[in-house]
């Protein structure tokens, strides 16, 4: 039981606020030189001799560091976050608010439903959730406000919107999610691509329900306020949409044709993305040099959270945890539908409380075998506990999308308006995941090994 109780130390820890990496790492070691000393003393030797064991334990660690860093899967992760925060500084964001806001501004509802279509574009050519949350928060928020819309939908589109980066290709999920199933990422990308529209579409449609059922929800820009011809509208929209558009083709396009490998398309993007910064007159070395240090931040924060997570792994498996809730999620009454809808309930209700990459490292690869054991397609799974995992940016208290536009929004907008607004939304992508297990076929992807 020492993997088991390893387990809730380290959940505990991390709910107390204590860094994710160190925390991990941490202990990683305490419990693996005691479960250690504990098997040495067991059988009957001593305490110096247990301790050594479990130093002994931590030899294989460079080795598994060693192949981390040598993981061409993961080579993807640090160029597709270069290009979304280059892409994030050349202003992308703000440009594609203001023209798709004007474009359909005179229906009610349209600046939600642009706020979700640009969100969608940005998840398709960012993929930073953070970045997208804080544009829309700054820019769509206050118009929203100031006709009138209400404050917990405004928030709780914004939110869900930028929360599309981590379903929407090129998603750093998919490509933690490819690593820890061995699955090629190319295919989790592809088969993502109509789950996430599907997510785009129903958050439109919810938006329009509600506009329709509430005509003070969400209403229209008068006609007087908007300064620009139908014509015009749509041709600022059309060059405010084309670049990125060309940009994501090229990238999404050339893995799904087999052109390119995601690690390659990566650094094609990248390309593109200085590209586009240029085009939009905001390039420059300094601009350039601010993202690549911002890169090497968060890359280094992912890679530290990979390293203690693995040193957990090793620990947790050598103490025998991983066969116990191997065994009590192999035992549970009934059949795979048990394990789907357990497997799920637990990724969700972590979820509540860490962050996707932890539950990346720790939990899916107990998950994994188990699932790989049972018949279930690896593909298929990896990309339900990615539409799981995307509604831990939304969840209270700890979702990342809330702390985001809780940093940007007016003093008007209280937090709980924004846990309010967000509920709606985490309801539609459980709705959007139950509708995936029930008919992956209309997907174009089978839950069961073929």
């Amino acid at each position: 039981m020492v993997g088991i109780v390893m387990f809730f130390v380290g959940m505990m820890m991390l709910l107390i606020g204590f860094p994710v990496a160190f925390t991990f790492g941490a202990v990683s070691v305490v419990f693996g030189l005691a479960s250690g000393m504990i098997d040495i003393m067991m059988d009957g030797g001593t305490l110096l001799e247990g301790f050594e064991q479990g130093v002994n334990m931590f030899a294989f660690m460079p080795h598994r560091i060693w192949a981390i860093m040598n993981n061409t899967i993961l080579m993807a992760v640090p160029m597709f976050i270069l290009m979304g925060i280059i892409l994030q500084k050349s202003r992308l964001a703000e440009r594609l608010l203001e023209a798709m806001g004007f474009l359909f501004g005179e229906v009610r509802g349209g600046l939600a439903i642009s706020t979700v279509l640009v969100g969608a574009l940005l998840a398709a050519s960012t993929g930073v959730v953070g970045a997208s949350v804080v544009a829309m928060g700054v820019i769509s928020l206050p118009v929203m406000l100031k006709y009138n819309y209400s404050k917990s939908l405004a928030c709780g589109t914004i939110c869900a919107s930028g929360t599309l980066g981590q379903i929407i290709p090129p998603s750093v999920v998919l490509i933690i999610l490819g690593d820890v199933f061995q699955q090629p990422v190319g295919d989790l990308f592809e088969g993502a691509f109509w789950p996430g529209l599907t997510l785009v579409a129903i958050y439109i449609l919810y938006i329009v329900i509600v506009s329709f059922l509430d005509k003070n929800a969400a209403p229209a820009i008068p006609k007087e306020e908007v300064s620009h011809s139908k014509v015009k509208q749509v041709l600022n929209a059309f060059k405010a949409i084309l670049p990125p558009l060309i940009l994501i083709i090229l990238v999404l396009g050339s893995i799904f044709e087999g052109i390119a490998t995601p690690t390659e398309s990566s650094a094609v993007g990248c390309i593109g993305a200085m590209i586009l910064a240029w085009m939009y007159k905001s390039f420059s070395f300094k601009m350039l040099h601010e993202a690549s240090l911002e890169t090497v931040k968060t890359t280094a924060m992912v890679f530290a959270i990979l390293i203690g997570a693995t040193a957990f792994s090793m620990v947790f498996t050598y103490t025998g945890g991983d066969i116990i809730i191997e065994d009590a999620m192999r035992n549970l009454p009934g059949d795979k539908w048990v394990f789907i809808v357990a497997s799920m309930i637990a990724i969700m209700a972590l979820g509540f409380f860490i962050d996707f990459v932890e539950i990346s490292y720790i939990i899916v690869p107990i998950l994994a075998p188990i699932a790989e054991g049972i018949g279930i397609n690896p593909v298929w799974y990896a990309l339900l506990i990615a539409l799981n995992l995307q509604t831990s940016f939304l969840t209270p208290p700890f979702g990342f999308s809330l702390f985001y536009l809780r940093g940007v929004a007016p003093p008007s907008v209280k937090t709980m308006d924004i846990y309010k607004g967000v509920v709606p939304f985490i309801l539609l992508q459980i709705l959007v995941m139950i509708i995936f297990t029930l008919f992956p076929e209309v997907f174009g992807i089978a839950m069961m090994h073929e």
